[in-house]
């Protein structure tokens, strides 16, 4: 797992082997934030990470400046591994949520910037994360949430769609 830019750029951490998520390919997540720089201004915004893994979307939007980031990951062993990558980092601004996502949006009243989600792509649940996020209001007016998801998704009719992009066997499709 590689930092793409910012103040933690080209730092590298080695999940351990034993972690049961799928990480966003580097490849993948770099194509993502050359695209979303265009949009935001990751400094002084606000983020929520869901399904947060090993935490690899969290920490580069940490190094680009976001000023709040709100990680949910319920497996200890990610958990384990995104606060001991925290501390080497001596972040602050990370605040890692133990506990599951649909839990966590139901009683979330916090709006975002920037919400990110990659679920396992088996999760029987992965096709109303969208409507969950727009209904609850869970993004500021200019917002962007992106999703990751396996190809068998299609959300170009969903009313907040505006664009899908493919990296290899990874969709990202982007809502506002």
């Amino acid at each position: 797992m590689r930092i793409i830019s910012g103040k933690f750029k080209a730092r590298r951490f080695n999940p351990p082997q034993n972690i049961t998520a799928r990480p966003t390919t580097d490849f993948a997540k770099e194509s993502l934030f050359n695209l979303l720089n265009n949009q935001i201004d990751f400094e002084d915004i606000s983020v929520l990470d869901l399904f947060a893994g090993t935490g690899s979307i969290s920490l580069e939007c940490v190094s680009r400046g976001c000023k709040d980031v709100i990680a949910i990951e319920q497996a200890s062993t990610q958990v384990n591994f995104i606060r001991k990558t925290c501390a080497s980092l001596k972040v602050d601004n990370l605040h890692l949520l133990k506990t599951d996502v649909f839990h966590y949006l139901k009683s979330c009243k916090i709006k975002f910037d920037f919400i990110f989600a990659d679920p396992p792509y088996d999760l029987p649940a992965l096709p109303t994360i969208p409507d969950i996020i727009f209904d609850k209001e869970l993004l500021n007016e200019e917002g962007v949430f992106v999703l990751e998801h396996p190809a068998k998704y299609d959300f170009s009719s969903h009313p907040h769609f505006y664009d899908h992009r493919v990296y290899g066997s990874v969709n990202f499709t982007f809502f506002q």
